[in-house]
C-alpha cells in the first residue's frame, strides 16, 4: 500500500513504533521501525514547503511587486501633490487678475513676453511658460523626484518595502516612473489651464513673438505644444539630480532644496558673460531655447543642443543614483 494511503491511526502507530513511545522509563532503549522511517522520509520528500527552487516564496514574482498604479495612487493621495496641482490650476487665474487690476490699457501688439501676454490666448500661455520656467517648473520636478525615495526613508518605511521584498532597482525605477508621470502631468496641466483661461479672457488670435512675427492661431498652438515638449525634455536634468540627491539623504527637503539650489546656481553662472563658451555646458543655458519656435522659421539648433545636454546630465545622475541605491545600507 502506498504511504499516502495510510490513515491517521495507522500513522500514529507508525510513530510510536519509530520513536519507542511504548516505554516510560528513562533507561529504556529506543526501538526504530525501518518501515516507519522510510514512510516519513517519503512524506517529507513530497511535502509542499511553499518555496521556489531559487529560495523565494512560492508564487513570488519580482516583476509584480510595487505596481506603478499603486505608487501613482499613493503619490496622488498625498496632500503636497494635491496642493501643488491645485496651485497650478489657480496660477493662470491669479495672473489674469493681476493684469486686470494693474492696467486698463488695450492689448499690445509689440514688446516682450509680458507686454504681449494679453494680446491672445497663445501669447498668454507663452507668458505663463516664460514666468514659470526659471523657478516654478524646476521646483515641481525637483519636488516629485527629490521626495520620492527620501520621504520613504524619513518615514522609516523604505526598509519594509525592500523586505516585501521589492528589488532595489525595481523600487527605484517604479518611483522614478511615477515621479516622471506626475511631473509631466503638472507640466501639461499648467499651459492647458492657461490656454482655457486665455481663450475666455483674451480670445483666439495670432501668436505674436517679441521680434514682431505673427503666427496664425493654429500654428501658434502647435508652437506652444512643441515648447511644452521641449521643456519636458530639458527638465530631465533636474529629475536626475533630484533623484540622485534623494538616495543620498533621508531628508526630503534636503534633496528637493539641493536640486533647486543647483538650478539657481546654474542660472546665476549663466549670466556671467566672462565665462564665454563655458556657459554652454551649464544645464540651464538652453532653458529658453523653446522661444525659437515662436517665429515662422524655427531654429532647432539651440533646442537640439539643449535636449542633448539635458539628457546627458539626466543619464549620468540617474546611473549614479542607481549605483548608490543598490549599494546603500538601508537602515530606515
Amino acid at each position: 500500500m502506498n504511504a499516502r494511503e495510510h490513515g491517521p491511526a495507522e500513522r500514529g502507530r507508525r510513530r510510536e513504533a519509530a520513536t519507542g513511545a511504548g516505554g516510560t522509563g528513562g533507561g529504556h532503549d529506543v526501538h526504530t521501525d525501518p518501515a516507519a522511517v522510510a514512510e516519513f522520509t517519503e512524506l517529507a520528500e513530497h511535502e509542499h514547503l511553499g518555496v521556489s527552487p531559487v529560495g523565494a516564496a512560492a508564487g513570488y514574482r519580482a516583476g509584480r511587486t510595487l505596481p506603478l498604479r499603486v505608487e501613482l495612487a499613493r503619490q496622488l493621495g498625498r496632500r503636497r501633490t494635491q496642493l501643488l496641482l491645485g496651485f497650478l490650476v489657480l496660477l493662470p487665474f491669479l495672473l489674469v487678475l493681476a493684469f486686470e487690476l494693474g492696467s486698463d490699457s488695450a492689448s499690445q501688439r509689440s514688446g516682450g513676453f509680458v507686454d504681449l501676454a494679453t494680446s491672445s490666448a497663445p501669447n498668454f500661455v507663452v507668458f505663463v511658460l516664460f514666468v514659470s520656467g526659471n523657478f516654478l517648473l524646476p521646483m515641481i520636478v525637483a519636488l516629485f523626484f527629490g521626495d520620492t525615495v527620501a520621504s520613504e526613508a524619513s518615514w522609516s518605511s523604505l526598509k519594509y518595502l525592500l523586505a516585501i521584498p521589492v528589488p532595489r532597482l525595481r523600487l527605484l525605477r517604479q518611483k522614478a516612473l511615477a515621479s516622471a508621470l506626475l511631473s509631466l502631468f503638472a507640466l501639461v496641466l499648467l499651459p492647458a489651464v492657461a490656454l482655457v483661461v486665455g481663450l475666455v479672457w483674451y480670445g483666439t488670435g495670432q501668436l505674436v513673438s517679441p521680434s514682431g512675427e505673427a503666427l496664425p492661431f493654429g500654428d501658434g498652438l502647435v508652437a506652444v505644444l512643441l515648447a511644452v515638449g521641449y521643456l519636458a525634455v530639458h527638465l530631465c536634468w533636474v529629475a536626475g539630480v533630484a533623484l540622485f540627491l534623494s538616495v543620498l539623504t533621508d531628508a526630503p527637503l534636503g534633496a528637493v532644496g539641493g536640486a533647486v539650489l543647483i538650478s539657481i546656481l546654474s542660472q546665476i553662472l549663466d549670466q556671467i558673460t566672462a565665462l564665454e563658451d563655458l556657459r554652454d555646458y551649464l544645464p540651464t543655458h538652453y532653458a529658453f531655447a523653446w522661444s525659437d519656435l515662436l517665429s515662422s522659421e524655427a531654429d532647432w539648433g539651440d533646442m537640439t543642443r539643449g535636449a542633448f545636454s539635458a539628457l546627458a546630465f539626466a543619464l549620468v545622475f540617474t546611473l549614479l543614483a542607481a549605483r548608490r541605491f543598490t549599494t546603500k545600507d538601508i537602515t530606515s
